[in-house]
């Protein structure tokens, strides 16, 4: 595949080049993570398809440990997809692993249920599961590099944090569709074979998505490193381990946002409707309009920080993660109300933000172009897989156990051992290896 290089190698580039790049690249970020999530938000209505069980809860554990292991897969893709963009560029890796996900929602789409073809079924589902994961593995890597090399120098933070705007807007997605097929299908119809509308529009628009970044402009930072012929140092462990402080950071920024990220984004879906009992279609509203405030308030936090710092918005998330997660879980536990539900998962939401507003351009920051999309895909890849993807099954177990509050202590306490980190740590935007010397 040819290099398209970005005018930026040769001079600066005008802010309308900058906002069409980070479109482009956002959209296919949208549209992959809209797949990722699409799981999620339709396990409702999947999960006896694949484990048939009488029990809701038991289910719900079967889904939910397909989709954490599906989050093991992640450290490989952070690997493979991102050695592959720190060798043969960015654009190239974006469009590979946006190709990997419509291959992964495309077989989730047509496995039959475990009636038809016994267990074949959920081993089918693990295995669209693990090609997902790949995939994002390297999509958070290569995005996260990419936004942050194509941003304009002092609004490195503004751009950067599209890529949780569109993260959450493939939720937005996700939980779109599902309302309009929950107000256009019965709840019978939804279970049986409606979710699979869900896989099959994630198909299709990943499979457009894969041209539309054909037409990408490689990062100037990129086009300059692979210039000077040292590709030999790029993308390899060997070069990576060279920086080992820089690893041990990604992984304390990491642990804390995965784990409450995780929590108030997608547990608290099935948490709502299986511990508050709030009806499902308002539990979809609910996080629908919660996740939006969310998705707002991103480039918000983010051109905050290129005014006053990074290390604010994380001691803002570490500070509020810590002290009010327990409250915030133990009220929406009690809650009957979808008002009231609402202000409780955005008011997490609204923390957590303080991490995933910023959290792709403190990791790039650490870097050199080099060893950029490794050294901040494969240390956060497995933080998330271990926390982040494991969050649900934790606390679908200690629910399943009679111990659910416990879950919350956890994710607090996730939260404490990255605001330790976020307290030691120096202000990356003053040393920025985006910055060139």
């Amino acid at each position: 595949m040819t290099t398209r290089i970005s005018p930026a190698a040769g001079g600066a580039v005008s802010e309308k080049r900058v906002i069409g790049n980070v479109l482009r690249g956002s959209i296919g970020n949208l549209v992959e993570w809209y797949d990722w999530y699409a799981y999620a938000a339709f396990t409702t209505y999947f999960a006896k398809s694949f484990f048939p069980t009488t029990d809701t809860t038991a289910a719900f554990l079967g889904t939910a440990a397909v989709f954490a292991v599906g989050f093991l897969m992640r450290p490989l893709g952070g690997w493979m997809l991102g050695r592959f963009a720190d060798k043969f560029g960015r654009r190239s890796a974006l469009v590979l692993s946006v190709s990997l996900m419509a291959g992964g929602s495309l077989l989730i789409a047509v496995t039959p249920n475990y009636h038809t073809i016994g267990i074949a079924a959920p081993i089918l589902l693990l295995v669209a599961r693990l090609i997902q994961g790949l995939s994002v593995g390297g999509e958070y890597s290569t995005s996260a590099t990419y936004l942050s090399e194509v941003a304009t120098p002092g609004k490195r933070g503004f751009y950067s944090s599209f890529q949780y705007v569109t993260l959450y807007g493939g939720q937005l997605l996700a939980l779109g569709l599902q309302l309009i097929l929950q107000a256009i299908l019965t709840e019978q119809q939804l279970a049986s074979w409606g979710w699979r509308i869900a896989f099959g529009v994630g198909t299709v628009a990943a499979l457009s998505v894969m041209w539309l970044r054909r037409g990408m402009d490689e990062s100037a930072s990129y086009t300059r490193e692979a210039g000077e012929g040292k590709g030999s140092e790029r993308g390899t462990l060997r070069t990576l381990a060279k920086y080992p402080k820089e690893i041990a950071l990604v992984v304390g920024l990491t642990l804390g946002g995965t784990v409450g990220f995780y929590t108030f984004a997608t547990y608290s879906q099935k948490f709502l409707e299986n511990t508050a009992h709030i009806p499902r279609r308002q539990v979809t509203i609910v996080l629908f309009c919660a996740i939006l405030v969310a998705a707002i308030l991103q480039p918000l936090a983010g051109r905050l920080s290129d005014r006053i710092g990074r290390r604010p918005l994380l001691l803002f998330f570490g500070i509020g993660g810590t002290l009010l997660t327990v409250p915030i879980m133990t009220l929406m536990g009690s809650t009957r109300n979808p008002v009231g539900a609402f202000f409780l998962v955005l008011a997490g939401l609204v923390i957590v933000a303080g991490y995933t507003s910023i959290n792709a351009i403190v990791k790039a920051e650490l870097f050199p172009t080099k060893i950029r999309a490794l050294g901040v895909g494969l240390p956060y890849a497995l933080t998330v897989a271990i926390f982040g993807g494991t969050a649900e099954l934790i606390a679908q177990g200690l629910k399943s156990a009679g111990h659910e509050t416990v879950f919350f202590w956890y994710v607090a306490g996730c939260v404490l051992v990255s605001l330790i980190v976020y307290g030691t740590m120096r202000e990356t935007s003053k040393t920025s290896e985006l910055e060139e010397r």
